[in-house]
């Protein structure tokens, strides 16, 4: 059993819908009392966390969804305060190199690939840091290229892997859609308003248009739990 920590864009299919499946069997786990693998590490260290699960469970659907499988298995979402577990089971940098081993065999990848250095992680999740925290977005830039984080995958994966779990604010999810909107502007369209119909566009013309920085963008699934 495993919950991984890293954005679902790196899992390959195999590893996206085996988490998925394994998620359910852990909510039935922690919510109905279920006996079966309860003292498991994956299963500890969700405990007192079934609103985090939830979300996990929602951005996985929507990664799912854009990669075009299909979702029947919905999980009823609950208002309670998000708080996610504090121990990892794997580093999420170590998440990386396991990933790295079990896809080395057959060539698998996930829809984004497993980041090379500092510089690689840090485009791909540039516009979900973007969406919710701007000055961080700022401030965490030139770190990569010439400060603390150039070479530091484990702390920088730490930091971005807490950022992106956070709920943005409505003007700063729009201003991260509008930055991606750059990239697949096609003059002659006008530009939906509308946050969820702007992503979508962005979603098909990044498609259409192979615009390969945004395939590989975190922000492409997360976004959609927002708008």
């Amino acid at each position: 059993m495993r919950i991984w920590d890293v954005h679902p864009g790196y899992l390959a299919r195999q590893q996206l819908l085996g988490e998925h499946r394994e998620l359910h069997g852990l909510f039935n786990i922690l919510d109905q009392g279920k006996k079966a693998y309860s003292k498991h590490p994956e299963t500890v260290r969700w405990i007192g966390h079934i609103p985090a699960l939830l979300l996990r469970h929602s951005l996985l659907v929507s990664e799912m969804l854009l990669r075009g499988y299909q979702h029947h298995s919905d999980l009823s979402q609950t208002n309670t305060e998000i708080i996610w577990p504090e121990q990892y089971i794997d580093a999420p940098a170590n998440q990386f190199v396991l990933l790295a081993s079990k896809y080395k065999a057959d060539k698998r990848s996930g829809r984004i690939p497993l980041p090379a250095n500092t510089q690689q992680l840090w485009a791909q999740h540039k516009y979900s840091v973007m969406a919710i925290d701007p000055q961080g977005c700022r401030e965490i830039g030139p770190e990569v290229a010439h400060g603390c984080f150039r070479d530091d995958m484990h702390a920088l994966t730490l930091i971005l892997v807490d950022i992106v779990r956070q709920k943005p604010q409505s003007g700063r999810l729009m201003n991260a859609l509008l930055h991606m909107w750059g990239y697949v502007n096609d003059q002659g369209k006008a530009m939906p308003h509308n946050p969820e119909q702007l992503l979508q566009e962005i979603q098909r013309r990044s498609v259409m248009q192979d615009k390969q920085y945004l395939l590989h963008s975190t922000a492409l699934c997360d976004l959609a739990l927002w708008v």
